[in-house]
């Protein structure tokens, strides 16, 4: 293994620079795999040479993928040193979606006020449009539902790209970073039910609907069709914590169902 860079450092968007920020990122995203998966499970504390030796890796990328998970909220600081995984309530998952939404509803909001260039409102029809073929299939297989969570993301990401803010695009970065908040979070729930693609059609239906309220240049329109949109996440979090066992939402073990 090459040696690791001991100067990486965070820019001001939290990202990691320099050779040592390519390894941390491939720590944190192993750490993330190893927890969502119930390999490091709920309350496991978690040391700096405990993840060298598993992971293979130097210290200085298991050190900042620990600090940024923390900061994720998946890793909880330990007072007298290391980390423990946390668990959340199911309160505060429906509140981080529920700011997600309100964020991008904002954003849609600025978009129909500000205007959106022709060519950014062509590329987001044109990413409904694949996603608009990808739901002529009769049944949805493992692929077509990663091929859906990916086109997904990248309209909230134009989505968001329209209010043509830094400011509220880094909030909303921050927001879908949050664990189970992302716009995807929950999809996989509904993967293997015969009405996984009833649900999906009426998300995407709901897309069309923004993308010409922000078009048209319908600001309250646009921000309450968003916003709603925000609650088929909050639906599925409920379907996932019926049956935590068989959800497909990794990581769904580390929620506490109220009550």
């Amino acid at each position: 293994m090459h040696a690791i860079s001991s100067t990486a450092t965070q820019d001001a968007s939290g990202h990691w620079t320099e050779e040592g920020g390519s390894q941390a990122v491939k720590a944190q995203q192993r750490l993330r795999e190893l927890i969502l998966a119930g390999d490091l499970s709920a309350g496991t504390r978690i040391t700096e040479l405990a993840m060298v030796e598993r992971l293979g890796m130097s210290r200085t990328p298991i050190r900042a993928a620990l600090m940024r998970l923390g900061q994720e909220g998946l890793l909880l600081a330990l007072p007298h040193g290391g980390y423990a995984v946390r668990t959340f309530s199911e309160r505060e998952v429906a509140d981080a979606i529920e700011l997600r939404g309100t964020l991008e509803g904002l954003a849609a909001r600025l978009a129909a006020e500000r205007g959106v260039a022709p060519a950014l409102l062509s590329e987001a029809g044109a990413c409904l449009d694949q996603i608009d073929h990808l739901l002529l299939q009769g049944g949805l297989d493992d692929e077509a539902f990663s091929g859906y969570v990916r086109l997904n993301a990248q309209f909230h990401k134009l989505l968001s790209d329209m209010a043509d803010s830094s400011v509220l695009a880094r909030e909303i970065d921050r927001a879908c970073s949050w664990p189970f908040a992302s716009p995807s979070g929950f999809v996989g729930v509904q993967a293997h039910k015969p009405s996984a693609r009833d649900t999906l059609v009426v998300a995407q239906h709901q897309h069309r609907q923004v993308l010409q309220a922000i078009a048209q240049r319908e600001a309250g329109r646009a921000e309450a069709l968003v916003r709603e949109h925000s609650r088929i996440a909050r639906q599925h979090l409920s379907l996932a914590l019926q049956n935590p066992q068989h959800a497909a939402t990794p990581g769904v073990q580390l929620i506490r169902k109220k009550g």
